[in-house]
């Protein structure tokens, strides 16, 4: 599985962050926030999640999901726990890495795969965009380590409210910590600048939370 890692400027050891592709695959906008993430002072690491059907640095464009659905459609949780396994296993070997503080950040595809990461992994941190799918493993919430941070988009119209729901009920039931936040006035993907739904006041509203999430849980 090729990934695309940024390490920050400095010495370290520093926290890691392992960054969840959407559909789309580690494309430009991708490796720009796990950049954004090394900016910060993190190690960041972007798995190709559909490596097992496409060939090294896939990327599709926004406009034809038909392109991607033979590759999205054989991502599972398995799939996801298992890649992740991979990337959390690889920074326990580097020296620059702060071992015990290690989160993860996910949008669309990828805000699933933070959610399954965290159960399946002893993460510090989560932080999930819009993560389509996530109400279908919400029972994964009972496995959940670290805090998790949520964003939705209020208008999004492929993720319905109640399946917003399912997964914040599914996590209060747990006894998980988290924080749920459903911006009113923005779509889906609202925080990828390539896309029509792009809206600049939510991305950095969003961002500026995750942000202080991350250096609240990983410093």
């Amino acid at each position: 599985m090729n990934a695309y890692v940024v390490t920050p400027d400095g010495v370290g050891p520093f926290p890691a962050v392992i960054v969840f592709q959407e559909a789309f695959g580690v494309n430009e906008h991708m490796r720009e926030v796990a950049e954004r993430i090394a900016t910060l002072g993190y190690v960041a690491i972007a798995p190709e999640l559909f490596h097992r059907t496409a060939p090294p640095g896939f990327e599709a464009g926004y406009a034809d999901f038909s392109v991607v659905m033979p590759h999205f459609q054989v991502i599972n949780a398995d799939t996801l726990s298992n890649d992740s396994h991979a990337c959390y296993d690889w920074l326990q070997t580097q020296e620059n890495v702060i071992k015990d503080k290690i989160g993860c950040i996910g949008f669309c595809l990828g805000g699933r795969a933070a959610f399954v990461a965290n159960s399946a992994l002893p993460l510090a941190a989560s932080v999930s965009y819009y993560g389509g799918g996530t109400h279908q493993v919400a029972d994964l919430a009972a496995t959940l380590h670290g805090p998790q941070l949520f964003f939705w988009g209020g208008k999004d119209t492929h993720i319905m409210p109640e399946h917003v729901t399912t997964v914040v009920e599914a996590v209060n039931k747990a006894g998980k910590d988290y924080i749920n936040v459903v911006i009113s006035f923005a779509h889906h993907a609202f925080f990828c600048d390539a896309r029509p739904s792009y809206h600049p006041e939510a991305a950095r509203e969003a961002w500026g939370m995750t942000v202080a999430f991350l250096k609240n849980k990983l410093g």
